[in-house]
């Protein structure tokens, strides 16, 4: 790295779960332009797979674990310090309060705070510091829902400065990742001519596999025989859970998988996928769902209604007795490939937030942005 290069600085908490995706999407926006990124993870160890998912110029591994980057996180800080001193950063994308937090002690850069969770600025030591540092802080949701989440905490900002940009997918990554239906249903132990409803996520209250459950136990008298739902995921509700599967005398029919590495590879396996998530900030298992071509029904609230929007089904949040009419209806409605691809391509790709994404950079007036590669410029705008 040299003094005279652009560098875009991404700094991020840690690349558990989703996060690794967050990282690549990110740096993805500034392929073919002048700039360079260099992605900074606070917590992990170093991985030449995490290298190579973050698709930036540069990987720097601080290595801390959780603990040590709480507090005033000291450390963390000179860290940061050391690496923005004598390289030509012209701004900070930082995802989640603590690295956006670092970004704006330690630098003097324009900073984009990524916000992928609802209530991030509730707390008041975080409104004020946010007020604090507002001339150089941008705020982006991952969904509207995100976004107007942030802008109730924050009500003297414009509006203009707390905007969405919304996750995404390399579509053909995850198609050409995703194995056939027979594959799919044999990893998962599955019948082949079984009829499954799908659902991916922690066994947490949040993600509300209860009502899920529920649902499917009142739909199945109408379901095709040997109809089957399937619960990926691991969390503190799983006894409760298949409790409740027994209490109903659905048991046998449920199949809790725990934990499957990279989900979305057998997400073929479903005939439809349902989410029924309360605080769902985005849903990026719904664009894995649609990317398989799965039909998908989705709680109406948080910011799986808008993934989903033109193209699935929603139900009241909680409401087991709607979510079971949508689950039959899915029964006999044709899978309409074409309109996942078209909503994929048109909200949720790299392409589709890059234009977004200098456009609101533009309008916040980041003056260190200047991009010198006019194909760049064009395609971007």
């Amino acid at each position: 790295m040299t003094a005279s290069e652009q560098w875009v600085l991404q700094l991020c908490h840690g690349y558990d779960g989703p996060f690794l995706d967050c990282a690549r999407q990110y740096a993805a926006l500034f392929v073919g332009t002048t700039y360079k990124v260099c992605t900074v993870y606070l917590t992990g160890d170093e991985s030449d797979e995490v290298v190579r998912g973050s698709a930036s110029d540069e990987v720097i591994f601080l290595g801390y674990e959780s603990k040590a980057v709480r507090g005033l996180k000291i450390g963390a800080l000179r860290a940061l310090k050391r690496i923005v001193k004598g390289r030509d950063f012209h701004f900070c994308i930082a995802h989640r309060f603590k690295p956006t937090y670092l970004a704006l002690l330690c630098t003097r850069l324009p900073v984009i705070g990524i916000n992928h969770a609802f209530g991030v600025y509730q707390r008041r030591y975080r409104r004020l510091f946010a007020n604090l540092y507002r001339r150089r802080l941008a705020l982006l949701g991952v969904s509207d829902a995100v976004r107007d989440d942030i802008r109730a905490c924050l009500p003297g900002w414009p509006g203009g400065r707390i905007e969405t940009l919304y996750n995404r997918i390399d579509i053909g990554a995850v198609q050409s990742e995703q194995v056939d239906r027979s594959e799919a249903r044999a990893y998962l132990g599955l019948p082949a001519g079984a009829w499954v409803v799908g659902n991916v996520g922690r066994l947490h209250p949040d993600k509300d596999q209860a009502t899920l459950i529920r649902g499917f136990a009142k739909a199945l008298p109408w379901l095709p025989e040997n109809s089957w739902l399937v619960i990926i995921g691991v969390g503190r509700l799983e006894a409760r859970l298949k409790m409740l599967a027994s209490e109903l005398s659905i048991a046998e029919r449920v199949r809790f998988t725990g934990s499957v590495p990279q989900a979305r590879r057998f997400f073929k396996a479903f005939d439809v996928f349902a989410l029924s998530s309360d605080h769902e900030p985005f849903g990026m298992v719904l664009l894995e769902a649609m990317a398989a071509h799965v039909p998908v029904i989705c709680s109406d609230c948080g910011g799986g209604r808008e993934v989903v929007c033109g193209v699935g089904a929603l139900f009241p949040f909680g409401n087991a007795d709607a979510l079971a009419e949508q689950i039959v209806t899915s029964t006999s409605m044709p899978v309409d490939s074409g309109r996942f691809e078209t909503r994929l391509h048109r909200c949720f790709t790299d392409e589709a937030a890059t234009a977004r994404f200098w456009a609101l950079l533009s309008n916040w007036g980041v003056k260190a942005v200047s991009r010198h590669n006019s194909s760049a410029s064009q395609e971007k705008t």
